[in-house]
């Protein structure tokens, strides 16, 4: 996938230096990172370096110079002395909320486009790796970025650990940000890359609001509509998902809707496997074999209790025939529930309420395969 290689091939060239000098003065505040009381002026000098450091990221076009820039601000955003020292930590925060905002703001008016792309890039690349909750407002400006690496790296820098925890916090603004997070991915998941839907998954999982439930299966949704319509791409994302999904069926959090969307989804990932032998890649084959494997050990077998391993031999033997029939009596037909179904208790939906589907909905043909 183009898409794919263009993001982690900028995730490499920024990511992969860890090891190099640094590019902006570090004397002064390396002693002030070892102080226990600051005064003024030790303020003064946090706030100098940042805005150095900042302006510098900002102006070089160079890789290297930005990854040694970048690093410089990172290894020193928390005090160097034992325990936390609550002066040095604020204000570098305040120091890089002000002048990343500055920058924003700054870079926004540029007219020289890839100058605009490497500065924008930057500093979102620097907000995520500062995983500071302020920030991740400004990132949020960029979800609808019309640059497939931006929206990228503005997605992670609003969805990562560091984030989602600070979220997870019982602070009435961290809260509303959460929220106001999950609504803004929700208008993006239906042309979001899978990178994307991988990022905004995992947070959705993770994220303690109600709302977080209904962005993951919306993104479960997107998947199984892509599916039915055959143009899913990057299979390999489905096993995350279901494995997601699955995750919140065994930890309790439990919703018929999830088992639903994790039964259609898993359905139709076996079905495409099996419609599909003749016309997907042999790249597309061996992800959809992979996602069907696992999730049928590490879900099936081990989270929800179903010890099986038929998926994986009828997989193993290339036997089509058999992978239908073991898929039928896990996920049901429509004139048979299936095993799962059974064991969690839900339906797939439609019709009145006394004649809810017992069986998952059955993929039509690839369009290739179609007869007119």
């Amino acid at each position: 996938m183009k898409r794919k290689v263009a993001v982690f091939a900028v995730l490499v060239v920024f990511l992969a230096i860890t090891s190099i000098s640094q590019a902006v003065e570090t004397w002064d505040i390396d002693k002030v990172r070892n102080k226990k009381v600051l005064d003024n002026k030790d303020l003064e000098i946090i706030d100098d370096f940042v805005a150095e450091a900042v302006a510098e990221l900002v102006a070089s076009g160079d890789f290297v110079s930005v990854a040694k820039t970048r690093i410089a601000i990172l290894v020193r955003k928390n005090a160097n002395i034992t325990g936390e020292q609550g002066q040095y930590i604020e204000q570098f925060s305040d120091s890089a909320y002000k002048h990343i905002s500055k920058a924003f703001e700054q870079v926004s008016a540029l007219t020289d486009e890839d100058q605009k792309f490497k500065a924008i890039l930057n500093l979102l690349i620097l907000a995520d790796g500062l995983e500071d909750v302020r920030l991740a407002n400004l990132a949020l400006e960029k979800l609808n970025d019309e640059n497939i690496v931006i929206r990228y790296w503005a997605v992670h820098a609003v969805t990562n650990a560091g984030i989602t925890k600070q979220l997870n916090s019982n602070d009435r603004a961290n809260s509303k940000l959460a929220e106001e997070i999950v609504e803004r991915l929700e208008g993006i998941v239906d042309r979001a890359s899978p990178e994307i839907l991988a990022l905004a998954a995992e947070f959705a999982a993770k994220v303690k609001i109600r709302r977080g439930d209904d962005l993951l299966l919306l993104i479960a949704d997107t998947r199984i509509k892509k599916y039915a319509d055959w143009t899913v791409e990057y299979e390999r994302l489905d096993g995350d998902i279901l494995g997601l999904l699955c995750g919140k069926i065994s930890a309790g959090e439990y919703k018929p809707a999830f088992a639903r969307s994790f039964a259609q989804l898993y359905s139709y990932a076996i079905q495409r496997y099996i419609k599909g032998r003749d016309v997907l890649s042999e790249t597309q084959k061996q992800q959809l074999a992979s996602v069907l494997v696992e999730t049928e050990r590490s879900c099936i077998g081990i989270e929800l209790g179903i010890i099986q391993s038929t998926i994986k031999k009828a997989i193993e033997d290339g036997n089509y025939d058999w992978l239908l029939s073991e898929h039928n009596e896990l996920l049901g037909e429509q004139t048979k529930a299936g095993k799962l179904s059974l064991k969690l208790n839900f339906n797939y939906g439609g019709g009145a309420d006394s004649n809810k589907s017992i069986g998952p909905l059955v993929l039509a043909d690839p369009p290739a395969l179609k007869k007119y």
